[in-house]
């Protein structure tokens, strides 16, 4: 960051509070918008089995949404797209959303004439503990971001005035008219010279894991930022692809040389692709993860310190590693930083109730991603 020379010299309280000021002037300059759905989180508290749940604590939650609450609790101008029904819990989602500083502008309240159904998106979370996995069931059919007609938006109008888009493969995954208007967002960022960040987050009760490589696939020459390596096709040969995928050959848990083999034959075929980020989870236990992450920019792969955690809330810990990953790049860290910032922001997600990573102080996310657990007084 620049400094004006009078605040070099007497590093004062007063000199730090003008600095931290341009600080926060500088990350105005991007303006950051991504677009999804939201929906209700209901889960049975104490890590109690739904089937025998008779209470339910309500959140709210959707993959877009939390990479931009998490992004705008970190100082970032930050803008979120979607459609709610215009009723009681619709406005819930958004007001929180709005509580968490998030420019929610754009977002349409539809009538019960435009989505008949009227109603918002719900997934029920039922928590793991020790040896049993969480699991999710979804209920977003016919709700009012299902059924609304996304012709009407104009995107270039969405999409005008913003420096950042952000994309995940869960939003094409609700249908072929998703996929429509995810690839006329991509296009109109790429003519308005966006940055473009996708995540292939691929969700296997939504669609099938061919549909999802297909789809992402072709989404690749218009991404700037990617996150993680699936779902993808990078054929060994274009022309004969029995000889398989060059993902085929690397490990779930690959050393950081096979890493670097993967990121620079996605480079080669997409030179478009300016970063490439995926983290690496270890689960010993439902209850207690580990984390690393693999960095491919500007032409070399970094790796990461290993973070070992337990588990409070983990729903959200990828797209907590999406947001720290686009931040410390918006903030132009170094390589090794932005890679450790990824890891830590997701790290510190995992001991947070609810989707979004609220944390407000970099300074914290620093002290985590240096493995500095010390009591901050």
């Amino acid at each position: 960051m620049k400094r004006d020379s009078k605040y070099q010299s007497d590093r004062n309280g007063q000199d730090i509070e003008k600095e931290l000021i341009m600080y926060q002037e500088e990350n105005k300059k991007q303006k950051f918008i991504t677009l999804g759905e939201i929906m209700l989180r209901l889960t049975p508290p104490d890590c109690e089995k739904i089937r025998t749940a008779d209470c339910f604590e309500a959140r709210y939650g959707g993959s877009e949404a939390n990479v931009a609450l998490s992004l705008a609790n970190l100082g970032i101008d930050s803008t979120y797209f979607t459609v709610v029904p215009d009723n009681s819990l619709g406005k819930s989602a958004v007001r929180m959303l709005k509580s968490n500083d998030v420019d929610c502008t754009p977002v349409i309240f539809s009538t019960p004439e435009e989505t008949p159904s009227h109603r918002l998106g719900t997934y029920y979370l039922e928590t793991g503990y020790g040896i049993r996995p969480s699991k999710v069931i979804y209920d977003r059919k016919h709700s009012a971001f299902d059924e609304f007609d996304f012709e009407q938006v104009d995107l270039e109008k969405l999409l005008d005035g913003y420096t950042w888009l952000h994309l995940s493969g869960i939003t094409p995954a609700l249908g072929v008219r998703y996929r429509k208007m995810i690839m006329d967002c991509l296009k109109t960022a790429q003519k308005n010279g966006m940055t473009v960040s996708f995540d292939g987050n691929f969700r296997s009760t939504l669609w099938s894991w061919e549909e999802a490589r297909e789809f992402c696939t072709a989404c690749l020459p218009y991404v700037d930022v990617l996150m993680g390596i699936e779902p993808y096709h990078l054929w060994k040969d274009e022309n004969d692809h029995s000889v398989g995928d060059v993902k085929d050959d690397i490990p779930f848990q690959p050393d950081l040389e096979q890493q670097a083999l993967v990121f620079e034959a996605f480079v080669k075929k997409y030179p478009n692709l300016k970063c490439i980020a995926r983290h690496v989870r270890y689960s010993p236990s439902c209850s207690e993860n580990s984390l690393k992450a693999y960095l491919w920019y500007k032409g070399k792969t970094y790796e990461s310190r290993k973070l070992t955690f337990n588990i409070l809330d983990r729903v959200g810990g990828g797209d907590a590693f999406v947001s720290g990953i686009i931040y410390a790049l918006m903030q132009e860290f170094t390589p090794e930083d932005i890679v450790n910032f990824g890891v830590a922001s997701s790290a510190i997600k995992h001991t947070l109730h609810g989707d979004g990573n609220i944390t407000d102080d970099v300074s914290l996310i620093r002290h985590v991603m240096q493995m500095n657990f010390d009591i901050k007084r």
